[in-house]
């Protein structure tokens, strides 16, 4: 399994720097423009949001190749994830922001979740499971109930589903560029298999975030065009 994900992503990028998958981004095609754009206070740089679902298979899918697109960018973007919530008291969603709230998700957790649920079949789909699930993984068990009941989290939840409904999402994985531009595999790369529509999408997203930077701070670099068919 492992071994075939990283052929998938290989294939995926390999695609992409060929430019052999993706025209021109289209809007309502490849992408949709916000009528009321929801702005991030991020200075110069693009802000990206990856909306997602623990329990969602296309979201573990994307996740790895995702996170390689992130490192490839550098500093010109802020990268966050924003977990879609079915409402306030859904385990996963408020295990993220817990888990963010307290500066752990770059431990390795985010992704010991991901694999959880999708390659060991564990659903963590309970708050006493998920809490089982992390203190195996060595967090504490003591700080994590705090920061789980404090009031912060509670309201980082009701802002994140604000903020859902602002993107005017209701499916993940999607990809928000800047307050403005959302996308997806299923929009950038409908009916492609998955490597080519992962390809695809960052073809969109790069196209994106370029287009943005050059709104946002006069870039004279235009969106990146690619290749002919």
């Amino acid at each position: 399994m492992r071994l075939l994900r990283l052929l998938l992503v290989s294939v995926a990028f390999m695609a992409s720097a060929s430019g052999a998958f993706a025209a021109e981004p289209k809007n309502g095609t490849d992408y949709l423009t916000l009528d009321t754009p929801v702005r991030a206070d991020t200075g110069k740089k693009i802000e990206v949001v990856e909306v997602f679902m623990y329990h969602c298979p296309h979201c573990n899918a994307l996740e790895p190749v995702m996170a390689d697109w992130v490192k490839q960018q550098g500093d010109k973007i802020i990268f966050r994830r924003l977990h879609m919530a079915n409402g306030l008291t859904d385990p996963q969603a408020h295990a993220f922001i817990t888990l963010e709230a307290m500066n752990l998700l770059s431990s390795g957790i985010h992704e010991k979740i991901f694999r959880a649920i999708h390659v060991e079949r564990n659903r963590l789909n309970t708050d006493a499971g998920i809490l089982d699930f992390v203190v195996k993984n060595g967090v504490d068990k003591a700080k994590y109930l705090e920061f789980f009941n404090s009031f912060a989290v509670q309201t980082k939840m009701k802002r994140s589903m604000q903020l859902i409904g602002q993107y005017k999402l209701d499916s993940a994985p999607s990809i928000v560029i800047d307050g403005h531009y959302v996308t997806s595999p299923a929009m950038a790369g409908v009916g492609k298999p998955v490597p080519a529509a992962h390809a695809a999408l960052f073809q969109v997203m790069d196209a994106l975030v370029a287009k943005a930077n050059q709104e946002k701070n006069g870039a004279t670099a235009a969106a990146p065009k690619a290749a002919k068919k």
